[in-house]
């Protein structure tokens, strides 16, 4: 009976598990930085979503730095509030001239 209180008394100084336990808890801590740091570039990217593409009721929401915008469509197409200032043309040679409309074509500086 001593004999085998022996064996269980033994204990094993073999480098190469101690190594490999410190392998082993290496790769738990690299996998847990890299969740980490994925899991912060996640939160930090910038998501535009689109709703209801091309139709009346079109909404686009944008997060960005943890704050949300959104944008509704009234229904209609390039409708805005503005008034018609001038015309441009665009000459041959690929340049473009503004001509503005109006009163104020007359008093515009030369």
């Amino acid at each position: 009976m001593s004999r085998r209180l022996n064996i269980l008394a033994e204990e094993d100084d073999d480098p190469m598990l101690s190594a490999v336990n410190l392998v082993d808890v290496f790769l738990v801590l690299v996998v847990a930085l890299l969740t980490a740091v994925a899991m912060q570039q996640q939160s930090q990217a910038d998501e535009t979503i689109i709703r209801n593409p091309g139709q009346p009721g079109m909404e686009i929401i944008v997060r960005r730095d943890g704050q949300e915008v959104r944008y509704r469509g009234n229904g209609g197409s390039a409708e805005g509030q503005g008034e018609r200032a001038g015309v441009a043309y665009r000459m041959k040679d690929g340049s473009i001239i503004y001509v503005p409309e109006g009163g104020d074509a007359a008093s515009a500086p030369r």
